[in-house]
């Protein structure tokens, strides 16, 4: 093979992202001399109309290419970072449990997409969220139940692959039984092979027979699967449990190289290598890439081929699956008759604990709102949530005194004078930590709660609480419509 020809190969494994509002020159550049997939992310995000131009722009290189973008349907969204998702997320999808509804949600996701100029999209979520402690996947996932995350994961990706988009499924072989995020560092799996066999793979399997077309591994280790080497790393998970004993087809997308869990101590160009020899055919670089590390990455790879850790064939066959992916798009946006999605009622019947908050703002018709403000996982970013996103508040919330406090403060929240009564809506403050303890000190001054916990709950009997399963922009409007009809009751 010439060294112009490795030299595209290699390129074609490559998924950077970029910096700023415009697709910079090199990105331009990169894609004429081999780079086929592109990310973009929240912060390449200003408003819709610059974000459709981006899209616009890189579907207008010399040929088509994959243009990725992290646009699960819900609190982690791309299209509507700056104005909340009008969709529901997976955890409202699963509590409502109607997979016609999941597939025609995922279908209007994926021609919303589709229309902005990207075709890739990094979702949906296919992790059993078995531990109501994790800090990243949450709401993102469709039920700890991994039957119901399974069949609602399969519905998904058919009504976003019949949309004309390609679903990747995230994050293999299951992020949801972890208590740390890998954005931050490696979190551990030590369950038992036969009980992953039983939950974590679950859904994945059940996407691949639904035909999705891309899977993303994750920056875990899985003990029962590899004692020391990361999923994305672990030709044992990748090539021989994905590949071999789940037969999956399509592309291997690794989870952003630039994550803590994956090139923390050794930099990207050597985790670059490192999930190539694993068997990932396409690597998410991150949203900080540059030139100079894409061209750092590249001498990586040809160096390591040269060492003989990384041979020339595994190249060629992960840039053949991603030019073979990108042959297979459709050329259109599927045509098929879309329903509407859940309207605000279906949603409040997936919510926790109506009945008891009915009961308690039909008391407490003085309470304050209190914002409780505490910082979202990398995967969310800075996207508006809840009933506070832009122009959201009306009619009785709006009329409300609103005071917003740090959730996780180290001291007790102070107010400029005593509510009457509060109701304190945020993500994660059930869980125990600061949030939880601010709570606690809360209601032990005898002021009346009610917590409005809009990330996934956990156990917390110090107030009633309701638990909305998720902070998209359409949940923030049910919760507001909920309030407004008991406060009228």
């Amino acid at each position: 093979m010439s060294d112009h020809a490795l030299r595209r190969d290699i390129l074609a494994t490559l998924q950077p992202g970029f910096t700023g509002h415009v697709v910079p020159e090199w990105v331009m550049q990169g894609l004429a001399d081999g780079i086929e997939s592109v990310c973009v992310y929240g912060e390449n995000v200003r408003d819709a109309e610059q974000l459709g131009a981006i899209g616009s722009a890189l579907r207008e290189a010399d040929r088509p290419i994959l243009v990725a973008i992290d646009e699960e349907g819900g609190d982690v969204t791309r299209l509507h970072y700056r104005e909340g998702s009008p969709y529901p997320g997976a955890a409202i999808l699963g509590r409502i449990d109607d997979v016609e509804l999941t597939a025609s949600v995922a279908s209007q996701v994926a021609r919303d997409v589709l229309a902005a100029g990207f075709n890739l999209i990094l979702g949906p979520v296919a992790d059993v969220n078995s531990n109501p402690l994790n800090p990243v996947i949450g709401t993102r996932s469709f039920s700890a139940d991994p039957q119901i995350a399974a069949r609602h994961v399969a519905a998904w990706v058919a009504g976003a692959q019949a949309a004309g988009a390609v679903a990747c499924v995230k994050h293999f072989p299951g992020h949801g039984d972890t208590s740390a995020d890998s954005h931050l560092g490696l979190p551990t799996i030590s369950v038992p092979a036969n009980e992953l066999a039983t939950r974590e793979l679950v859904p994945f399997r059940a996407a691949i027979e639904a035909g999705v077309k891309a899977v993303m591994t994750s920056h875990i280790v899985v003990r029962a699967l590899d004692a020391t080497a990361p999923a994305t790393f672990s030709r044992a998970i990748v090539t021989d449990l994905l590949r071999g004993e789940l037969g999956f087809t399509g592309i291997v997308v690794s989870d952003a190289l630039d994550m803590q869990g994956a090139s923390a101590g050794i930099g990207i160009p050597r985790a670059a290598v490192r999930a190539l020899a694993a068997g990932c055919d396409l690597l998410c670089l991150g949203t900080g890439t540059t030139p100079a590390l894409v061209d750092e990455i590249a001498a990586e790879i040809e160096a390591a081929i040269e060492r003989g850790g990384l041979t020339l064939g595994r190249v060629s066959e992960a840039a053949a699956r991603v030019r073979a992916t990108i042959a297979e798009l459709p050329t259109g946006i599927g045509e098929e008759e879309v329903s509407a999605g859940p309207d605000v009622e279906q949603v409040i019947e997936a919510f926790d604990g109506v009945d008891a908050a009915g009961e308690w703002i039909a008391r407490h018709r003085e309470a304050w709102i209190v914002r409780a403000d505490s910082e979202a996982n990398m995967a969310v970013g800075d996207a508006p949530w809840g009933p506070f996103t832009p122009d959201s508040r009306r009619g009785w919330l709006s009329e409300r005194p609103l005071t917003s406090v740090d959730a996780e403060a180290s001291s007790p929240w102070q107010f400029d004078e005593r509510p009457p009564a509060a109701i304190v809506i945020g993500r994660g403050i059930t869980r125990p930590g600061a949030a939880a303890d601010r709570l606690r000190e809360l209601t032990a001054s005898g002021i009346p709660t009610l917590v409005v916990e809009m990330g996934w709950p956990s156990v917390f009997a110090d107030a009633p609480v309701l638990a909305t399963y998720g902070a998209s922009r359409l949940v923030g409007d049910a919760l507001i419509h909920l309030l407004e009809a008991e406060a009228v009751i």
